[in-house]
């Protein structure tokens, strides 16, 4: 039975993946620790086609690189725990290059989602367009 990470959208939408628990172990126990977390999803403004949940009120902790890089693939979904810059997890909807005002920044991989090309593009669109969105992110044991 595979974890999974569950993204639920204020417009009803859910986005699911596996986590990455072989490939980063120590950022999914982390996961585990504050989750379920409700807040707002924004768009990126550094970073391309991606959103992101700012978690700098969660206390994370010491979380090694894992697992971690500054490109992420559609659907890619990073946990950054704010080495340089705030603490957030990062969804990636297209083409995305990890960056904040300090520069390029590399996350731990920790899930990557089921969604379509399609359904991430409209995700973040609609971020871009409309703002703010709420989410609620958690953990689903198959």
């Amino acid at each position: 039975m595979t974890p999974r990470l569950e993204l639920d959208v204020g417009t009803g939408e859910t986005f699911s993946g596996d986590l990455l628990v072989d490939d980063a172990p120590e950022s999914v126990a982390t996961l585990r620790s504050f989750l379920p977390h409700e807040s707002d999803l924004m768009h990126v403004r550094w970073s391309g086609y991606a959103v992101w949940v700012n978690i700098d009120e969660v206390e994370l902790g010491e979380v090694p690189r894992e697992n971690h890089t500054v490109y992420p693939s559609r659907g890619d979904v990073l946990l950054y725990p704010g080495y340089r810059n705030e603490q957030e997890i990062l969804v990636a909807c297209g083409p995305t290059c990890f960056k904040s005002p300090a520069g390029e920044l590399a996350g731990n991989h920790v899930a990557t989602l089921d969604a379509s090309r399609e359904e991430l593009a409209a995700l973040e669109e609609r971020t871009l367009a409309e703002g703010v969105q709420p989410v609620t992110i958690r953990l689903v044991d198959d």
